[in-house]
């Protein structure tokens, strides 16, 4: 039986994080991984000339976690920002809106803004104009983001923003999501100031210069693949799912390669995987893990001649508003976002459906989520033609979601879970979603683990009393 300081469960981008972090401290780790490959929802193909992310292809600048990761790891001098113009749209009414300049997380920040959304009937700028005098609410109470942005901004901003952008963000349903989870900010504004406007105005939110995202050439699998080389060989053991967990003195984890013993244990693993190994501890908290919603999606990504496509690309893609009856929840013009991702003369672009408010569409074969994402777009961006290239990726079951409650049931989870020493949870199920958020969680609880192996150690040094 082979033994190590810290068994990490899960070799997503936070079980990962966590390895790195742990070895760095000079602690012996495995990875113990179901799949065949690291990186869970990061996948990137790269193929005669096409780079496509299967999954999430960007590095928010706002949180520097992953981009300060990158750096460590040497990948410094290859991210690149996004191509300009950084224009993103809202399909409404089966026309493309762009979000104009002046924006935060969609919102018009300036009065010019205003004028200039196209996106808006007058009476809905009117409305969303108001809420800088709209009286402040209970910010105490968690409520969805449908019902603060409503509450907030109007019915208008509900259906076009929060709908497709504020929830698409985590393929969710705006009127389940909650906004303490998700956008503390835009309640930290409210609180602070008794409105989002006024709170953004003073303190002069801009864009950044640079644009919001980084990414890396060959996708954001570049990351994966330097973080797993940093690591000491046979750190991330594949193929090894974890059937069983069970404490006498260590922590032994069966495997079908065998069992492996730990001093310590991380779990980054979705919610629901968490619960089903955290029974035989504390049925309470296996429970709470286990009632972690998640959503499946699916992303189609089509590679067309430039001459087939008849609406000009310019910026990074569109959101859906649910409004508009269609399968596509988005899509990125990634050729366009990003520089080098498909062959000359050629574009790249993704298409994203299921997700929380469309539960049933990843059920569907995959021939016919493939015709549904290519229809849609043809539609939207007058496509002729077969495309040249065409890659479906499903996540099932891949997406968390944060509903409103999700902090008060976090919460209990923490309690629950510092009763079981040495045992941690990371992972996008519980405190962080997106890249950044899941290396800054991971490597943070790499850093707790850490320290608990150290007054552990030091416990055990200690000479006995008397």
């Amino acid at each position: 039986m082979s033994g190590v300081d810290v068994a990490i469960v899960g070799g997503g981008i936070s079980g990962l994080a966590a390895a790195y972090e742990l070895t760095k401290r000079g602690l012996s780790v495995r990875v113990l991984e179901s799949s065949d490959r690291p990186g869970g929802v990061i996948r990137t193909d790269r193929f005669d000339g096409w780079v496509i992310d299967g999954g999430p292809d960007a590095l928010l600048v706002q949180k520097p976690a992953a981009i300060a990761l990158c750096r460590e790891l040497g990948l410094g001098d290859r991210l690149v920002p996004t191509l300009t113009p950084r224009t993103a749209y809202v399909l409404r009414d089966g026309r493309l809106h762009p979000i104009v300049e002046g924006s935060f997380l969609g919102f018009p920040i300036k009065p010019s803004a205003f004028v200039h959304a196209s996106l808006f009937s007058w009476p809905g700028k009117l409305r969303m104009a108001l809420e800088a005098v709209i009286p402040r609410g209970n910010v105490d109470e968690d409520e969805s983001i449908g019902s603060f942005v409503r509450r907030r901004f109007g019915t208008e901003a509900a259906e076009y923003l929060a709908d497709p952008l504020l929830a698409g963000i985590h393929a969710g349903d705006a009127d389940r999501l909650s906004v303490q989870a998700l956008f503390p900010r835009l309640v930290e504004a409210e609180r602070q100031r008794g409105s989002v406007l006024r709170s953004f105005r003073a303190h002069n939110m801009k864009p950044a210069p640079q644009g919001a995202f980084l990414s890396l050439p060959g996708g954001t699998q570049e990351m994966v693949d330097a973080l797993v080389a940093a690591l000491p060989p046979g750190t991330v053991q594949l193929g090894s799912r974890v059937t069983e967990m069970h404490r006498a003195g260590t922590y032994t984890l069966e495997t079908g390669a065998g069992p492996v013993q730990a001093r310590s244990v991380v779990l980054a693993v979705p919610a629901y995987v968490a619960g089903s190994l955290l029974g035989g501890f504390d049925t309470m908290l296996a429970g709470l893990c286990a009632a972690v919603p998640y959503a499946s999606t699916a992303t189609v990504a089509f590679g067309f001649r430039q001459e087939q496509i008849g609406r000009p690309m310019k910026g990074s893609g569109f959101v859906v508003p649910r409004l508009e009856r269609t399968p596509l929840l988005a899509a990125t013009w990634v050729s366009s976002k990003w520089p080098a991702r498909a062959p000359a003369g050629h574009v790249l672009m993704r298409g994203f459906l299921g997700g929380g408010r469309d539960p049933h569409r990843t059920e569907r074969g995959d021939a016919e989520l493939i015709a549904a994402a290519r229809e849609a777009l043809a539609e939207i961006m007058g496509i002729t033609g077969d495309p040249v290239v065409q890659r479906l990726y499903r996540y099932t079951r891949q997406s968390p979601q944060y509903e409103v409650g999700h902090l008060h049931r976090q919460a209990s989870i923490e309690r629950r879970l510092a009763a079981l020493p040495g045992l941690f949870l990371t992972g996008s199920g519980f405190r962080a979603i997106g890249i950044p958020d899941c290396v800054a969680d991971g490597r943070d609880t790499a850093g707790r683990a850490a320290a608990w192996l150290g007054a552990e150690a030091s416990r055990e040094s200690r000479p006995p009393a008397g």
